[in-house]
Parts: C-alpha cells; structure tokens; sequence
C-alpha cells in the first residue's frame, strides 16, 4: 500500500515476540526504502548488538512465510559457503535472521502486519550515490560475489516473489492495461513518455527472448541492485549485500544493468532538473572491474555480452514501472509529493537517453574488463 496514514506501531511490544538478547532503549526509523517500513532498536547493553525491525509490505508481498523461507534458504547458504573461506566472517558478511518466540522467521501481528528482526550490523554504512570509484569498484565486488557463491544453489528451491518482476513483457502488459483503464485521468498528461516507451519496445526485449531460447542460464539473483542495498565498513570496502525480499531466478543482466542505473548516474533517482542527469564512466568502469573480479569466472560468453543490454533495460523497465505508478494512481510506491512518480519517470527515461548515446563506450568497456579478468584467471591456474 502508498501514502497509507502511518500507524502507531507498538514497537516494543512486537520486538518482544522475537528472541533478542538485552533490552530495547531506543527506536529510530531506519533506512530510505519505498517498500517496508525499517526500524533500528537499540540495546541498553552496549555489549549485545542491536536489530533491525522491519514490516514486510504484505501487499507488494503476498506470500510472506515463502519470501522468508527463500531469505533463510539463501542467508544460510552465503553463511556456510562463506565458512569455507579463509578470512571471511559469516556473521558480518551476511544478514542474520532473528528468530520469534515461536520458532517461525517473522511475526505476524493481531492486524495482519507481517515483522522480521535481523542483527544490526555495526559500523556500517550505505550510500544513495556513488561517490569514489572505490565504491564502484567494491559494490561490483559485493554483488558479483554475491551471484558468484549462490551459483550452485538450485533455483528451484526459490518462490518468486513477485511475479514477472523483471520480465519486460509482463511491465508493458501491466503499463498498457492502466493506459486503457486511465483511472486518475493522468494519461493525456503523460503522452511523450507513452511514445518514449513504444519506441524503444521491440528491442528490450532481447535478453528474456534469450532466455526463453535457453541461450541464457537461469541463476539466482539479487534483483534489486541499487547502490544502498550493499552495507560498507569503515573503509568504504563491501561488506554485506542487503535487502534479499527480491532473490529469485533470474539473468545476471537484470542485476548488473540495475547497479549500473544506480552507480553511473551523476543525480539522484528522481532527480527533477534534467540536466544535471549524466554519466560517470570511471564509475562504470570501476564497477564493471569489481564485478569481473568476483564473477567473471562463472559467466558464459552470452551472459557477458547481454550486460550491456541489461544496462539499458533496467532504467527503462524502471520508468515504466514509475510510469504505470503514476497513471495509476501512486498505489505501489511511497511517494513524497504530488507526481512525484512522474519526474522519477522522467529522471529515469533521460539516464537511457545518455546511456544510449554511449552505448558503444560502455559494451566496449565491458569487453575489455572481461577479457583482462580471464586472462588474469589463465594466469593464475
């Protein structure tokens, strides 16, 4: 649900249906998700960590019990392909579900609010934009990781949360329904991006027909890969790959070209002046580095050469699902001010007019990474 009145949750009463160790001191709202609503508890021992609360938007996601059991599924995979690996610290590296009273991996309260508690991670942080190549380069190190140890987990035992999520077919259905139905009157107001989208239709949809003819694998992927969802420490090094309501079967596309909408965009996703919306390269480069560096080893020819695709699908899949938003009426995402949808429609629709320009310099950037990985790889055999 969107723009719902925010209720008075009694957050000390529904922490205390969950196994924590110490006490509650404090509660602050957390984080900057258009989704669920995230709350950090603080500990009275400052010896015992703190948590992280969270209701689960019940409405966006309708099988709560399946999407914890595939987060408890792909949690207690990275933690024990993790444990094989010298240096590395599971608990830091990956989240940590806090169990109910119960046993089960959430709560669901006498309104029907579905609530889970992860371990807060200290002496972390996130970034809504991408300030240093360093940041570029560990976030591509973060989620090609993350593609990389879940590549033997079977994709089958994931539920799809969210049907169709980035199947483009199924957004250009769900745009073109609202179009027709027009129940805010909104679509004489949005005519350009209308055009925008149907001229771009037929060849964004390369990568899934590429998948459908099975010249694409089917792997486990984060599907969601902004920036943000990656914690860093303090020395802005990757951490821990967070948010992991959307892992599901998917293309390694979707979760590069996302990253990429996020990470080489000068602005902000809903940036309103236009003109400040370009491209970093460096930042592309350095991300692209990193990723190759942790998974290049595991994709095949086709899955490198459909990244570039993927840059370009994301922001436009993104604009439409902005656009099918606002012309139905802002009932999906929290949005801050009227029309708010629109510009980040907008925002979204001017990045792949500037990717699309300099398409050529980013698949040939992405080749080059990809060729200096796999020499590095023959090397070092």
């Amino acid at each position: 649900m969107n723009n719902e009145e925010k209720k008075a949750y009694n957050i000390f009463e529904i922490a205390s249906n969950f196994c924590i160790e110490g006490n509650i001191e404090t509660i602050v709202p957390h984080g900057s998700g258009h989704i669920n609503d995230t709350f950090y508890l603080k500990n009275t021992n400052v010896a015992l960590p703190g948590y992280l609360l969270q209701r689960i938007n019940h409405h966006v996601f309708e099988n709560v019990p399946a999407l914890m059991a595939n987060v408890q599924l792909v949690t207690g995979h990275l933690k024990k392909k993790l444990a094989l690996v010298a240096g590395s610290n599971p608990d830091k590296e990956v989240l940590t579900i806090v169990l109910a009273k119960d046993g089960q991996c959430f709560f669901c309260d006498a309104e029907g609010n579905y609530w889970r508690m992860y371990c807060f991670l200290k002496d972390t942080k996130s970034y809504d934009l991408v300030l240093t190549e360093q940041q570029a380069y560990e976030g591509g190190k973060a989620f090609g990781k993350f593609q990389l140890l879940l590549a033997d987990l079977d994709a089958g035992l994931i539920y799809e949360t969210i049907k169709g999520f980035h199947d483009i077919t199924v957004r250009l259905d769900s745009l073109n329904k609202i179009v027709l139905a027009d129940p805010e009157n909104r679509v004489k107001d949005v005519l350009p991006e209308l055009t925008f989208v149907m001229e771009r239709s037929q060849e964004m949809v390369t990568i899934i027909n590429l998948g459908k003819e099975g010249k694409l694998p089917l792997r486990i992927i984060h599907n969601d890969t902004k920036f943000n969802n990656i914690l860093l420490d303090a020395n802005d090094h990757g951490q821990c790959v967070i948010d992991l309501d959307t892992v599901m079967p998917g293309y390694v596309a979707y979760d590069f070209g996302d990253a990429i909408r996020t990470i080489i965009n000068t602005a902000s996703e809903d940036e309103e002046d236009l003109t400040k919306i370009d491209l970093s390269i460096p930042l592309f480069t350095a991300y692209a580095q990193g990723y190759f560096e942790s998974a290049g080893g595991f994709l095949t020819d086709t899955e490198v050469k459909s990244l570039s695709m993927g840059v370009l699908l994301i922001p436009y899949m993104q604009g439409v699902r902005f656009l099918t938003d606002y012309i139905a009426g802002d009932v999906y995402y929290k949005t801050h001010f009227a029309g708010h949808n629109l510009q980040r429609t907008r925002a979204q629709f001017q990045l792949l007019r500037k990717l699309e320009e300099k398409y050529d310099l980013l698949d040939q950037v992405i080749q080059n990474v990809a060729e200096t990985s796999r020499q590095l790889a023959s090397e070092t055999k």
